[in-house]
């Protein structure tokens, strides 16, 4: 489904230039639970950056379902960002100012449809996290594991082809880290979707199906974790 072909990334001021992916080659397929695995400054948010659109790559190539995105235009990525992923991020970015049911039925206004279903298919994952009897509170009314729960509902509400997870539980105690990485699980597997997630926790990898180590831009190994 995602493939990056000697992808290299740098970034590069008057004085420095700063090598974040070094020639990476990756596949990623359909209903995997994958974890790029990596300390700080590693490469694996840069990585998960350029799969999910938000960053560019500087050569290489990246393929969306065997298609070059060596050519995409701005449309093309809003649309791959829109209409192909979900996003879970480590410090939530829920709109405060909206309770739980909004925010989760945010994407889906978004993309056109109705109030009536968006709130309806909104509360459908807010039971399937477990925290639909919240659905009024607002983010300052939740604790972390729940604002977590309603971000990582946002994501998977669109039901869409893959879902990228930052950090995803940076924020969380070691309790709340357990409860949300068995729903994150959970949903992978009962929804029969993609999840690409970068830690620099171990113990959250082997949540995953698959565990890819990198370091200083490059991948180190891939390693298939038994459940």
């Amino acid at each position: 489904m995602l493939d990056l072909r000697d992808i290299c990334k740098r970034y590069v001021t008057q004085s420095f230039t700063q090598v974040a992916l070094d020639s990476v080659s990756l596949s990623f397929r359909d209903n995997e639970f994958v974890a790029i695995l990596g300390p700080s400054g590693s490469g694996k948010t840069t990585m998960l950056n350029v799969i999910g659109g938000l960053d560019h790559f500087d050569s290489g190539d990246l393929l969306i379902d065997g298609i070059s995105t060596k050519d995409f235009s701005d449309r093309d990525w809003d649309a791959y960002r829109n209409n192909r992923i979900g996003f879970v991020f480590q410090s939530f970015h829920l709109m405060p100012r909206e309770n739980a049911l909004e925010n989760v039925a945010l994407p889906l206004m978004f993309k056109g449809v109705g109030k009536e279903e968006r709130e309806q298919r909104a509360m459908e994952m807010l039971k399937l996290v477990g925290i639909d009897n919240r659905y009024k509170h607002k983010p300052k009314e939740m604790s972390g594991g729940q604002q977590q729960r309603v971000g990582i509902a946002r994501a998977f509400v669109t039901d869409p082809s893959v879902v990228f997870a930052d950090e995803p539980t940076g924020n969380l105690d070691s309790k709340t880290t357990f409860e949300v990485m068995e729903l994150i699980q959970k949903l992978v597997y009962t929804k029969n979707q993609t999840l690409v997630m970068v830690t620099h926790d171990s113990n959250v990898a082997k949540y995953s199906d698959i565990t890819v180590n990198i370091c200083d831009g490059k991948i180190t190994s891939k390693d298939y974790n038994t459940k």
